[in-house]
Formats: C-alpha cells, sequence, structure tokens
C-alpha cells in the first residue's frame, strides 16, 4: 500500500472511532439521521488535522492549475483550511488560507471573508468543508468566494453522506472531491 493510501486508511480509522455517533440527530439540512459525523472531533484532533491536511494538499497539488488559496465557511472549514495551509508550506508550495464568515463582520471592514490580502483577486482557489449533506454551505462559501473576486471551480469535502449534495454541486456546474463517502464511513 502506498504511502498516501496509508495516510488516508489511517483518517478513516480516526473519523470512524473519534467523528461518527449513533442515535437520531437533527441536521442542519433539517433532516433527520440515524447517525451523526462530527467531522469537528477529528480535525481539530493533531493527527487527524496533520492526515486531512496532507491527504487533501497531496490532491490539490495533483490539480493541472495549482490553487492560489483554500477556504471554506466557518466552523467546519477553519480547521482543514489551516491544515492544508500548513502543510502546504512543510511541503515547500504554500497555499494561504481564508475564512469564510456566517455573517459579514459587523464592524471595523464588515468583511465577509478573512485572509484577503493573502490571496490575490482573480485567483484560482477551492472551497472545502467537513461535511456534506445537501450541498448548501459549499455552495454558499463557492458564492462569498466568487463575489471577493476568486475564481472556484472544485470544492472538496471530508465526508459525503450521499444525500444529494454531490448532484448540487455538480448541477452548479462544480467539480466535488469527498475524500470519503458515507457507505466507505459506516462500514467496518
Amino acid at each position: 500500500m502506498e504511502k498516501s493510501e496509508k495516510l488516508r486508511s489511517r483518517l478513516l480509522e480516526i473519523l470512524r472511532d473519534k467523528s461518527v455517533e449513533r442515535g437520531n440527530f437533527q441536521l442542519r439540512s433539517g433532516r433527520t439521521s440515524d447517525y451523526y459525523v462530527d467531522g469537528k472531533q477529528t480535525t481539530l484532533d493533531a493527527e487527524g488535522s496533520y492526515l486531512i491536511g496532507k491527504v487533501l494538499f497531496e490532491r490539490i497539488q495533483a490539480l493541472e492549475d495549482l490553487p492560489r488559496g483554500v477556504g471554506g465557511v466557518t466552523l467546519g472549514a477553519d480547521p482543514i483550511v489551516t491544515a492544508v495551509s500548513l502543510v502546504s508550506h512543510l511541503e515547500g508550495n504554500p497555499i494561504p488560507a481564508f475564512i469564510i464568515r456566517k455573517e459579514p463582520k459587523g464592524h471595523g471592514t464588515e468583511r465577509w471573508i478573512e485572509g484577503l490580502k493573502n490571496i490575490a483577486p482573480g485567483s484560482q482557489v477551492v472551497v472545502v468543508e467537513d461535511v456534506l449533506t445537501t450541498g448548501g454551505t459549499l455552495l454558499e462559501g463557492v458564492r462569498h468566494a466568487r463575489e471577493a473576486g476568486f475564481e472556484v471551480s472544485r470544492v472538496y469535502t471530508l465526508i459525503d453522506r450521499q444525500e444529494g449534495g454531490r448532484e448540487n454541486i455538480e448541477a452548479a456546474g462544480l467539480v466535488l472531491d469527498a475524500l470519503f463517502t458515507r457507505d466507505e464511513l459506516l462500514v467496518g
């Protein structure tokens, strides 16, 4: 098994151990589910954070045109974009991170996005999130990134719950790359 697949396998173990809960849950989309993926339990774990940053950076680095930024909607994306940015620096090909607020800042600059000074207007960026259900959060993030003058054509998620999000993302003309699907996560 090559190194990146070993990293991915270890990340899956951590996700299963720390992030999957069984029960009756109301999701942000309004749907109910008999399981919940609390991605932050893995993204905020030291090893989980490193593995996410490493695996995502390898996928991003394989793109024909390396993005000049990685961002997402707070709070789920915050540790992911930080991990990718940190790993990219350690690998010698830095990609700055940006954070998209859920509401514009109510004072000072009144910005939707933090980290704008690190990325040139018109740059190609990617948008990430931890768990994809319907795609609403990712599409919101893409909209704000585009309003800030960035080009977005690809999005990433840690987990695709396989509940219509991929279809909604692709219908919006975006490419989705999920590190794991619900089927992969819940088997084993």
